[in-house]
């Protein structure tokens, strides 16, 4: 008989044993020879050595099902628990997912076009993400960062975008830099909550793997061996754009997504975003992907809004053109 104890540092213990331990309970069941208790994030094993080195192994799978796919439920541990359960995690009908949210929700590219994009990323360094609200761009973009992250790909998710609505500098709104900023980055903290769980990612942003800043704040660094995601930036300079892609390190992967539709910068300056794609539109290493109104999922109306705006800007630069 031999006492061993296994340290499970980076799950949830909620999550991962259930509440009150009931997911842990049931499968100590498939053990019943085995002692098996709980503290915190450590598991104290009792019992033989071949009997723990199989338990070992199957708790090694169920580590890897709860990791991607957010999930442990005990129908889960009762499949896993068969002779071909490490196959029923690579099964061929999950394969068109991006990955698995909270709760294991599948997270798919759901249109032609957010396919487009996926299949960019895999492809390119550099991918440029154009569409109106509502396309799925920015959404796609953080469920490819997150994957990258949880297949080790790369050490770090970095979202960004211009704060033009407060002042680049934020410097008259009150509070600490987070404060400042959470208002206008509301949409990337809704796309990371609905893919790692609440406590997780609250660690991931203390420990700065998931990072959240303003774009003035990229001047000077190198961004290597991360996801780098720039939102809205239509929003940008040409100065701005220009000094955000020559950051890029060898190893990092970098989505610019925007919307030429919704530009707040001043009249008189010229889209960063609409010079970048004027100047790098014929590299073929960067992909440009644009999105448009069959790719909305959101209420069956926003279609309908999107192209009655376009419609009417058409007719306001055909009348300009005269």
């Amino acid at each position: 008989m031999i006492n061993y104890k296994i340290d499970l540092p980076k799950l949830n213990p909620t999550g991962f044993f259930g509440a009150n331990n009931a997911t842990l309970k049931y499968f100590s069941g498939f053990f019943p020879t085995l002692k098996i208790s709980s503290r915190g994030t450590q598991l104290n094993v009792e019992g033989d050595t071949e009997t723990i080195e199989e338990f070992q192994k199957k708790l090694n799978l169920l580590i890897f099902h709860y990791e991607k796919y957010n999930s442990l439920t005990k129908n889960n541990v009762e499949n896993l628990m068969l002779k071909n359960g490490h196959e029923l995690i690579s099964s061929k009908k999950n394969k068109d997912a991006i990955l698995f949210g909270n709760g294991g929700v599948k997270i798919t590219a759901r249109t032609v076009n957010q396919k487009k994009l996926v299949a960019a990323v895999n492809d390119s360094s550099l991918v440029f993400a154009i569409g109106p609200a509502g396309t799925g761009k920015t959404y796609t973009a953080v469920a490819l960062a997150v994957r990258a992250l949880k297949e080790k790909e790369v050490k770090k998710i970095i979202l960004t975008r211009p704060a033009v609505e407060a002042g680049e500098n934020l410097g008259f709104l009150p509070g600490d830099l987070k404060e400042k900023l959470d208002p206008y980055l509301m949409p990337l903290y809704d796309a990371l909550r609905d893919m790692i769980p609440s406590e997780k990612l609250k660690e991931m942003l203390e420990d700065d793997i998931i990072q959240i800043a303003p774009l003035a704040f990229m001047r000077g660094r190198t961004l290597d061996k991360a996801f780098v995601i720039l939102d809205e930036a239509q929003n940008t300079s040409e100065m701005q754009m220009k000094m955000f892609l020559t950051r890029m390190g060898k190893t990092a992967k970098f989505i610019v997504t925007g919307d030429l539709s919704q530009v707040d910068i001043p009249k008189k300056q010229f889209s960063g975003l609409a010079y970048a794609l004027k100047c790098l539109g014929d590299i073929p290493e960067i992909k440009i992907i644009k999105l448009g109104q069959s790719d909305v999922i959101r209420h069956k109306l926003v279609k309908k809004i999107i192209a009655a705006f376009e419609k009417n800007e058409d007719s306001k630069n055909k009348t300009l053109t005269k």
